[in-house]
This record gives C-alpha cells, sequence and structure tokens, in this order.
C-alpha cells in the first residue's frame, strides 16, 4: 500500500455500509480521516457499524439525515448500491461535494498495476480469464471489484510485485475522479442499469471513465466492431489496441481462418478453446490483449484457453448426465445474456426461464429461441415468458411454480444429445436471494435427478 497523508485530517461522509462501505470506512480511518458512517440499516441490525463505532467511528444509521451536510465534508464515499437519486445525495451534488466510490480509493493506495475491465456484459469472465492468464507470469495477479472482492481491500494488501485485474461496473465508475489503470478493457455496450443512470447517455458516460484518465504509456484494450465503444476509444489519449470477431485488425486482436490471433500472429485455433459461445470469443479476446501486454506468457494463455470451463453461475458446465449437457447460467438475469447463452449452442436447448415479474415482455427473445426445443418456465414471470414461446414453433412448453420443479420437468422432456440450460433472462428476487443461490439451487436440483 502507498503510504499516503492526503486523507489526513480530512472530514469523509461514508453512504452506505455492505462489504465496501465498510472497507472505505476501516482504511480511511487507519489514513487519519475522520470517518463519519451513514447507512439505512438501524443500528441493532448492523454488526458492522456496531464495530466501526468501537473503532471510534461516528455511526449514524437507520436513515439519511440531511443535516449531515451541514457539516465541512471533503467529500463522500457512497455505496454503489446507492443510487444518486438518494435525498442525501442530491442535496450533496448541490453543495459542490464531490461523491467517489471505494474504487477511487484503491487506485489513490495501489502500488501494484491494475487491469479495468468493464462492459455491459463479459465483464466477470474476462476478468477471471485475465486473472488465470496472468499465473506464472512474474507477477501475482489480485482479482478485485465487482466480481465480489472490494478493490481498496485488495489494494491494501498488494505490492509492486502483483497486478490488481479489477471487474468494474458503471455504478463503481461513475464515482472517479482521478482513477487510471494501466490497462483498460471495454467490451461492448447495451442499454443497461437505465433506471439508476436516468439515461443512455449517462450510462455511456459512466463507462467511459474507465479511460477517462488514461495517458499514451496506458493501453485501452477496446472491442471495434461495437460503435458506442469505438466513439470512447477514438476520443482516448491511450495507446489503443483493438479487438474484432468480424474484422480483419493486422495491428490488434481478430480471428482469421479458425485462429485468434494477436497482430496477424496466431495464437489459438478456435477448435481448441474450451468456453462455449461465440459471444465469448470477444472475451477472449479482450482477456488476450490485456494479459500479453501485462507480460503473460503464450503457454499459460493457450492453457488457460484449453481448460477453463467458465465463471461461477455464467454458462458454467455442470456435468453430464445420462448424456445431456448441463449448464447453469444463473446470472443472465436479463434477455440479452439469455440471447447470448442461447446463441453459444448448436445442439437441441431445453430451456429453464423465469423470476422476477419487472412487467416487461419478452418478446425480444424470440429470434434467439430457434435451437429451443422445449421451454420450461417458472417463477413470477412464467406466463409472461409461455406468452413469448406461444408465438414460436417450439414443441413443448411447461408452466411450474419452482425452479426445483422445472429441473425435473426439463429432464423428462430431454433426450441425449441435449442441453439442459438454467438461462432464467430474470433476476432472482421472487424465489432466491441471488443469483448465485439461485444458481446452487440448479445444481443441487440436478444433483437429485436420477442418474
Amino acid at each position: 500500500m502507498v503510504h499516503t497523508d492526503q486523507y489526513q485530517g480530512k472530514l469523509v461522509l461514508v453512504v452506505g455500509l455492505a462489504k465496501s462501505g465498510y472497507a472505505a470506512a476501516r482504511l480511511l480511518h487507519m489514513l487519519g480521516a475522520t470517518v463519519i458512517v451513514n447507512d439505512g440499516k438501524s443500528i441493532d441490525d448492523n454488526p458492522q457499524a456496531q464495530e466501526l463505532m468501537e473503532q471510534g467511528v461516528e455511526v449514524i444509521c437507520g436513515s439519511h439525515p440531511l443535516s449531515l451536510l451541514d457539516r465541512p465534508l471533503d467529500f463522500i464515499i457512497k455505496n454503489p448500491g446507492i443510487p444518486y437519486s438518494n435525498e442525501l445525495l442530491v442535496e450533496a451534488e448541490k453543495k459542490n461535494i464531490p461523491i467517489l466510490t471505494e474504487i477511487e480509493l484503491a487506485y489513490q493506495i495501489s502500488e501494484a498495476d491494475i487491469i479495468a475491465i468493464t462492459g455491459s456484459n463479459g465483464k466477470t469472465t474476462t476478468t477471471t480469464l485475465i486473472t488465470e492468464m496472468l499465473k506464472n507470469s512474474g507477477r501475482t495477479p489480485q482479482i478485485a471489484g465487482n466480481i465480489g472482492v472490494v478493490a481498496c481491500e485488495v489494494a491494501e494488501q498488494a505490492t509492486m510485485d502483483d497486478i490488481i485485474v479489477m471487474e468494474l461496473s458503471s455504478f463503481q465508475l461513475m464515482g472517479t475522479d482521478e482513477f487510471r489503470p494501466t490497462i483498460s478493457v471495454l467490451l461492448n455496450l447495451f442499454d443497461a442499469h437505465l433506471d439508476y443512470h436516468g439515461s443512455k447517455q449517462n450510462y455511456v458516460a459512466a463507462k467511459a471513465r474507465i479511460q477517462a484518465k488514461q495517458e499514451e504509456s496506458d493501453y485501452l484494450v477496446y472491442n471495434a466492431s461495437d460503435d458506442l465503444v469505438k466513439d470512447i476509444a477514438e476520443k482516448s489519449h491511450a495507446t489503443k489496441i483493438g479487438f474484432s470477431t468480424t474484422e480483419v485488425l493486422p495491428d490488434g486482436l481478430d480471428v482469421v481462418d479458425g485462429f485468434v490471433r494477436y497482430r496477424s500472429k496466431p495464437i489459438i485455433a478456435t477448435s481448441d478453446i474450451m468456453l462455449p459461445g461465440s459471444h465469448n470469443i470477444e472475451n477472449i479476446l479482450g482477456a488476450i490483449g490485456a494479459s500479453i501486454l501485462a507480460g503473460a506468457t503464450l503457454t499459460q494463455i493457450q492453457f488457460v484457453l484449453k481448460t477453463f470451463g467458465g465463471v461461477e453461475h455464467r454458462l458454467q458446465f455442470v456435468k453430464e448426465l445420462n448424456g445431456r449437457l448441463v449448464y447453469n447460467d444463473s446470472k443472465a438475469t436479463n434477455i440479452l445474456a439469455t440471447s447470448k447463452a442461447l446463441e453459444a449452442f448448436d445442439k437441441p436447448v431445453i430451456l429453464l426461464a423465469g423470476g422476477l415479474d419487472r412487467g416487461n415482455s419478452f418478446d425480444s427473445l424470440i429470434p434467439s429461441l430457434q435451437g429451443v426445443k422445449a421451454v420450461i418456465t417458472y417463477g413470477e414471470t412464467k406466463d409472461r415468458i409461455a406468452e413469448t414461446v406461444r408465438k414460436t414453433d417450439i414443441p413443448t412448453l411447461e408452466l411450474v411454480s419452482t425452479l426445483t420443479e422445472a429441473v425435473k420437468v426439463a429432464y423428462r422432456e430431454s433426450t441425449e444429445g441435449d442441453v439442459l440450460l438454467l438461462s432464467p433472462a430474470c433476476a432472482s428476487w421472487d424465489q432466491y436471494k441471488t443469483f448465485e443461490e439461485r444458481g446452487h439451487a440448479f445444481i443441487q436440483a440436478i444433483s437429485e435427478l436420477p442418474k
């Protein structure tokens, strides 16, 4: 950790605890800041707040009183999950109080170089690929960020012999100021989180912050086939490395004659890549580009691509069961993610889908349903998904209440050579607290099927 005195004596308000807020408050307190913690949960149900209070941190729980802004705050650290529409944050912006996320704090204290990855889809897969590719490279990769590991905690422990591989959401990037990764990766941009950002323009602007402070000595690895990404890259001061699955890029990463290439040099045959799905080739190209720039060996890159079967809950291969291939894509919480998953297979698919009902139609899923032989839908959205399926020629449609029931029906409707795919196209919150919990429930239900 860089031992900085820039926070000494600063008055900082940390809004929202959870893992990132707790870590930021603890770190700032250790660095000599005067920290006030404000969390919506009551103090009685908040062990993190109680622990901080025992360390001498001022804690105000149960509401977000505007009177907090009467103090001469130097800045606010905001939990990414709290929207900017929160009244306290709205008033803070009016007072021109800087609102940051702990990502900025992580950058300021990190001795290690940072590789930062963002995009609408594929962040976790790409982040994990880079981390695996950098093993045996001479520096130890440390995974952090939106993937579930608090960035400032990792930065606190990292040394110059490490390299931090950081997955970043638009929520996290929106709260950065001087953040400057050595290598940034921008995968793709689709409509997402518009309820949080208010408009697509704001969402794209948040994502663009990943490279906003980069200079020529830094690198931007970007999707040259995505127009929104290209627009950001054209304005970037970083050294640019493009990738594309549809264009030939002699100075970048591309796919030609069945080979993934870097600067026209073949890296690996696409037939040797274990990770399924054409969309994952883009993630792989981004990962290869960042990894080579960071010092990964060709041998390690090839080994990872030949053996890596996917991130847990993201098109994760579970097992072969009596001739059926079982995949867990519980992280597919929107229609676009499920479309990408369906397009990954050239075998007949039994699709299990359903979850939280947000009132939207699923008709945009229709073009991706061509290879589906049966849909088993469950949960709050089962009727809405069924409406869409009835507009296709899919021969089998079953509506059930729970995911466990859906697994039993899906297996019953399947034959050898089929793919059993959980790709819900919905959030999990009608029946499960998280998509991870849903994925584990799916795997458990699969394990209980007859062998």
